[in-house]
């Protein structure tokens, strides 16, 4: 045989190689949307931890303070002791949090807290950092039932 047939019929044509790349790209836009998914519901269930978390830290606040911090002493009642509003006389010196950091959710933002004293709501805005939304937009509340 002529060596010149057998190098011609050897390889892949323009279009086969343009169906296979076509369908590897099929394939990983579905394997990329089905991963991109479960990332969103990680952060989400992260939030939640992070929050029941924060609920714990806040208990023991509450169990050394008689109160929770009010919504001006904020978070950061559980970082430095309160100058403001009601005293906390058996304020733990070293804070409530490590570092003297206070956690943030899992897209980046602090948590909005509220409280009277005697109940508290923390609040992530979800991931566009808005009120209102849904999917992994909507708002987390300790609030909310499903929490």
């Amino acid at each position: 045989m002529n060596k010149n047939i057998l190098l011609r019929n050897s390889g892949f044509t323009l279009m086969e190689m343009l169906v296979v790349i076509l369908l590897i790209a099929i394939v990983g836009g579905f394997v990329g949307a089905n991963i991109m998914g479960k990332l969103s519901k990680a952060k989400v269930d992260t939030t939640k931890i992070q929050m029941r978390q924060l609920g714990v830290i806040l208990d023991q606040f509450k169990m050394d303070c008689s109160f929770y911090p009010t919504t001006e002493q904020n978070l950061e009642a559980l970082v430095s002791k309160p100058v403001s509003g009601r005293e906390c006389k058996k304020y733990d010196l070293d804070g409530y949090v490590k570092d003297k950091k206070i956690p943030k959710d899992a897209w980046g933002n602090d948590f909005r807290y509220t409280s009277d004293g005697n109940k508290y709501t923390l609040v992530s805005l979800g991931s566009d950092g808005q009120e209102g939304g849904d999917g992994v937009n909507k708002d987390i509340s300790t609030d909310d039932p499903e929490f």
